[in-house]
């Protein structure tokens, strides 16, 4: 696999589903090397697979697109004037032209459909008076008074929050209703089966912004009787009612006793009653207290972040060492019944129930694909596109080597090996994953993907991956371990999984180099000071460096910290590689986005300055307005002009 081959990896969106459960609709992004942009559109498929898959639109952005429940129409974004997304309807019957239904001023969000198909509710941001109307630099002084009022890829959200809207796409004479008000951010719409709620997650508490805290709120469309559901002690999302409307089902995790999140805890499925209008404080001891309806073992995927309530359950996507598993999760808690299982991810999925059965249409990731749009129909699989097949039929892929490795504690240990082609002894990369709470799986696309590890093998490295303690898929206390000692305990791990791996002769001990992003190029900076004779040479990328300026400087800056660190600042300072940076003497190349708010530059140029200092060989390379993401999503030749630099840095040191 080639850097170039990038426009081979589309990447498909959730897709939705007709009501009778016969066309599905996804939307699918292609990287657009030559014009260095990406185009967006939508793709229609009879799940019958009787007919081939076509485009619905043509872009070039297109996406979100959700079927009426009459099936009648199919809403979706589109850029409106001045580029702002707007929702858009497109006649499934009888053609005719897509036509817009919206015309907010900052944007429309996803479409959500009333179950009558006469209302659609989404969000849009409200700037506060005099905000947002001219260029950037005559902005007013900007009066911060929360510690999260950023966010990294959209820029400063305290003064613009979401608000709540509902609109009658097919009475173009009645402007959007406004439900919601104030400086309160709302998000992940849900209609009631009846019609007569709307729910959504929002933070409206006295410390707002200032911890992790929100809570599941309720509305009737016309804006009457706002009233809460959850009354706090977690961070939560995806609520979504019960198919009988008496609960309503959500994912989330319980935060500590000052509202901060546990960054190692795991997303499970959870229930709670709707109270009727009125009932504002729940009893002490009574009904409406959520109850966790999954197992420590079950953790939300962030490659689906999504969930999908049916007759006789909910529809749950989970990390599971390495794969993205659906289950059906029952309302009372019972054990999960697998759907879709196996060495692939579940990236997104929608389920239709008819009188004649269940129909699901998922798009699936594997080490062979980076998304295929499936249909699941009395328990048979059908794939109806074949993005996966143009790098796999063209011999571009190597294979992905399984191993298991042990802690010196005992603990297993999950690993891979991506060798290239041809006699070793190969030169090594180390990749370490970002998060940490997250996977290494099998899927060509995504956070944590194979595709960087199938360009560097086909360039001539062995490429060694593996999921230590404190990431996802392995069950709780797996993930937990590393809550005391975040660095040294992950190191361990990662060190055994490297030792297990350079066992094998044709991977050449004595040239290995360790690269990662995000927490991966903290690890990366951790073994030049702690581990540096074992490398000889590391890339960090969108790392972080140093925690106190980063709890200062991030989008969720002081919240992570604290999960991931502790509270107590000096044992921030331990936890910093950059407290260690007179230890580190071997060269590092630093990558970072200019517009990352996660993880900002400054930590980037506060390493590489105390580098260059220290006469370690050291090189700084920015790429102008990125954010976090640059290597998945940056523009096509930003994303070639990095692995460039990274073969060429590896080329030079291995």
């Amino acid at each position: 696999m080639l850097p170039t081959d990038i426009d081979l990896l589309p990447v498909l969106g959730r897709p939705t589903i007709s009501p009778d459960g016969r066309y599905a609709v996804v939307e699918v992004t292609h990287a657009d090397v030559a014009g260095d942009d990406y185009v967006t559109e939508l793709l229609i498929a009879d799940t019958t697979g009787t007919t081939p898959p076509r485009r619905v639109t043509q872009g070039p952005y297109d996406g979100a697109p959700a079927f009426s429940p009459d099936g009648r129409f199919l809403a979706f974004l589109r850029p409106g004037a001045h580029g702002r997304a707007q929702i858009h309807l497109l006649p499934m019957e009888g053609g005719g032209e897509a036509f817009p239904v919206t015309d907010h001023p900052m944007g429309a969000g996803q479409p959500v459909w009333s179950p009558d198909s006469t209302r659609i509710a989404f969000t849009g941001r409200v700037p506060a008076p005099g905000r947002y109307q001219g260029p950037p630099e005559q902005e007013r002084p900007r009066r911060v008074t929360t510690l999260v009022y950023q966010l990294d890829g959209f820029g400063y959200t305290y003064d613009r929050p979401r608000q709540v809207f509902v609109t009658a796409p097919l009475d173009p004479g009645t402007p959007a209703l406004q439900l919601t008000s104030g400086d309160h951010d709302h998000g992940d719409l849900a209609w009631s089966p009846d019609g007569g709620l709307l729910a959504f997650v929002t933070a409206r508490h006295a410390e707002r912004g200032d911890d992790s805290r929100n809570d599941i709120w309720a509305v009737a469309p016309d804006g009457t009787g706002l009233r809460p559901l959850t009354h706090g002690g977690m961070y939560l999302f995806t609520p979504r009612f019960s198919a009988d409307g008496g609960s309503v089902v959500f994912c989330g995790a319980e935060l500590d006793k000052n509202n901060h999140s546990c960054a190692t805890a795991s997303y499970g499925l959870w229930s709670v009653p709707v109270r009727p209008a009125g009932q504002e404080v729940p009893p002490a001891d009574g009904p409406a207290a959520p109850r966790r309806l999954t197992g420590d073992a079950h953790h939300l995927s962030f490659a689906s972040q999504m969930i999908w309530p049916a007759a006789d359950g909910v529809y749950f996507a989970g990390d599971h060492r390495g794969e993205v598993n659906l289950v059906l999760v029952p309302y009372d808690g019972g054990e999960p019944t697998p759907v879709l299982t196996g060495r692939r991810q579940v990236n997104g999925y929608a389920v239709a129930e008819t009188a004649q059965g269940v129909t699901v249409a998922a798009v699936v990731s594997s080490d062979r694909s980076a998304g295929d749009l499936l249909v699941l129909r009395d328990g048979t699989e059908q794939v109806l596109t074949r993005y996966g097949a143009r790098l796999a039929e063209r011999g571009a892929l190597l294979p992905m080597e399984e191993f298991t490795a042990y802690a010196p504690d005992g603990h297993p240990l999950h690993g891979w090996v991506v060798r290239p082609q041809g006699p070793g002894p190969h030169p090594v990369i180390f990749q370490v994953k970002g998060g940490p709470y997250t996977q290494w799986g099998y899927t060509l696309n995504g956070p944590a993907a194979f595709d960087e590890a199938q360009v560097y093998a086909s360039a001539g490295y062995a490429v060694v991956l593996g999921n230590p303690r404190g990431c996802s898929g392995y069950g709780q206390a797996h993930g937990a371990y590393v809550r005391d000692d975040l660095p040294g305990r992950s190191a361990v791990d990662l060190l055994a999984l490297l030792d297990t791996a350079l066992e094998s002769p044709d991977l050449d001990g004595g040239r290995v180099g360790v690269m990662g992003g995000s927490f991966g190029g903290y690890m990366a900076a951790w073994f030049n000071a702690h581990h540096g004779e074992r490398f000889r040479a590391m890339i960090g990328e969108r790392g972080l460096y140093a925690i106190d300026s980063y709890a200062a400087t991030s989008d969720d800056g002081v919240d992570l910290a604290v999960a991931l660190y502790g509270a107590d600042r000096d044992r921030w300072a331990q936890q910093s590689p950059l407290t260690y940076v007179d230890r580190m003497t071997s060269p590092m190349l630093i990558i970072q986005s200019e517009e990352d708010r996660h993880c900002p530059p400054e930590q980037a140029q506060r390493l590489f300055t105390e580098l260059k200092l220290r006469g370690v060989t050291a090189e700084l390379l920015l790429f102008p307005g990125e954010g976090h993401d640059m290597s998945r999503s940056g523009l096509p030749s930003h994303r070639l002009a990095r692995f460039e630099a990274v073969l060429e840095w590896w080329g030079r040191h291995l």
